[in-house]
């Protein structure tokens, strides 16, 4: 495939590859009159529109990400242009790591915070995964019936001990909650979460940073439930009356589950989930709305339909919402029915409305999901595969290698050759004649345009 510019357009960005007379001379053919690029053709498209346009720069939706930012490197465009081209495509900028001015602190806070930045910080990452791991699965298994009846039986008696003062009711002796093996692990577990968010708040650059940071938030929120216990269970072990109805304590233990979110930090795949959903707030809160009118609509409409029958359980509009929701989402438990025809043809109608709105919104979120998944993958293989040289002369990197610091070497841009009369460039000291015949040029400066076209083959 053959292009055809002008050597002034090319001229209009003199530090890119083909800006330049000197870089391009490399892949310059003086037989043909022409450079010679053994590229990827559908992407010398939107290159050469660069040239033509001025500098936009708009990617083939054909091409993927990688090779492109690879043929703009090549093609030297400069780092502005690969930075607005970034933008464009939707990357999130690259924001300058603070770094501890204290070396003690500086390497602390790259052991705990950056897990890719050596073998010991991998092995650290490694630890609080575990970590997190084992917090979880206690969390689960203590809800086992087998573990969970003598916790309950122990809260419960204390509770009812402190709330009946004034009655005697008999107590079965319950174990302490010190020495119970999975308040034993969790109390290893918060130790070593606690140490890991005291070491990086310690050596953090930016104190106020930190803690607007979501991650270290999460972190912080998902210790105290423990403190928030241990606090109830040292005042109950004292005599003193519970501060905390049962409830309230339940639910503070709840918290725990969020200790799975501590896995993003090591976790790219949560982290592009993440950013997907960030992405999405449009589309989720589109398809909520929808979900919202839905089943204001269907299920007045079923209540309306089946109130005069009498074993209905449609006893009113509130009391339809479970069934609506649960229809639109195509779940279906079973548990509220229609029985009467209107009801049923009601039902049908909501079943469908609800596959139509669900699979509305949801194919964008799909979309921004396989963008931000392959913007990842793309980006991580951009350093795995080296494009082949494709130079024209022989021992073209040790010339230019020594070239670079003698003005250049044997390289010299079209007119500026010692006695070629502005007609041909002597290559590897031998002057190629009538090659260039007829191709007068005109000197601009120190660079010579070419009056016909510059012929470029890819």
């Amino acid at each position: 495939m053959r292009y055809e510019t002008q050597l002034r357009t090319l001229a209009q960005f003199p530090d890119s590859l083909l800006g330049d007379p000197r870089r391009r001379l490399r892949y310059f053919d003086p037989l043909r009159n022409e450079l010679f690029l053994d590229r990827n053709r559908i992407c010398f498209d939107a290159i050469l529109y660069f040239y033509q346009s001025g500098g936009r720069l708009r990617r083939p939706a054909n091409v993927p990400l990688d090779v492109f930012m690879d043929e703009l490197r090549f093609y030297e465009l400069g780092e502005e242009v690969i930075a607005r081209f970034r933008d464009d495509e939707g990357f999130p900028k690259e924001e300058v790591r603070p770094l501890p001015s204290n070396e003690l602190q500086r390497k602390l806070w790259m052991l705990f915070e950056h897990p890719e930045s050596s073998s010991g910080a991998r092995i650290i990452a490694i630890v609080s995964v575990m970590v997190i791991v084992v917090s979880i699965l206690i969390f689960c298994l203590e809800t086992l019936p087998e573990f969970r009846h003598e916790k309950e039986l122990r809260e419960q008696s204390q509770h009812h001990h402190h709330s009946n003062t004034n009655t005697t009711t008999p107590i079965h002796p319950t174990s302490s909650p010190f020495i119970d093996p999975f308040f034993l692990v969790e109390t290893m577990c918060i130790c070593w979460f606690s140490f890991e968010l005291i070491m990086r708040f310690s050596c953090s650059p930016n104190k106020m940073l930190f803690f607007k940071d979501v991650m270290n938030v999460i972190d912080f929120f998902a210790i105290i439930p423990y403190f928030v216990t241990l606090g109830t269970e040292l005042a109950k072990s004292k005599g003193s009356s519970p501060a905390m109805s049962l409830a309230i304590v339940r639910v503070i233990r709840l918290v725990r589950v969020f200790r799975i979110f501590k896995l993003s930090r090591h976790s790219k795949g949560l982290q592009i989930l993440g950013q997907t959903l960030k992405a999405s707030l449009r589309e989720l809160a589109l398809l909520i709305f929808f979900l919202f009118i839905g089943v204001i609509l269907f299920s007045s409409a079923v209540y309306f339909a089946e109130v005069d029958h009498k074993e209905t359980a449609f006893t009113s509009i509130p009391e339809a919402f479970w069934w609506a929701v649960v229809s639109m989402t195509t779940v279906g438990y079973g548990d509220m029915y229609p029985v009467t025809v209107g009801g049923k043809l009601v039902g049908t109608m909501c079943a469908i409305a609800g596959v139509l709105t669900i699979s509305l919104p949801v194919p964008v979120i799909v979309s921004n999901f396989s963008y931000f998944y392959h913007r990842e993958t793309e980006c991580e293989d951009t350093t795995e595969y080296t494009h082949v040289s494709t130079s024209l002369w022989e021992n073209e990197d040790d010339e230019e290698g020594e070239g670079e610091g003698e003005g250049g070497g044997g390289y010299l841009p079209l007119g500026e050759g010692e006695g070629n009369g502005g007609i041909c460039v002597p290559l590897n000291r031998t002057l190629l004649g009538g090659l260039c015949a007829g191709q007068g040029g005109e000197q601009k400066g120190r660079n010579m345009y070419l009056r016909e076209p510059l012929v470029t083959q890819v």
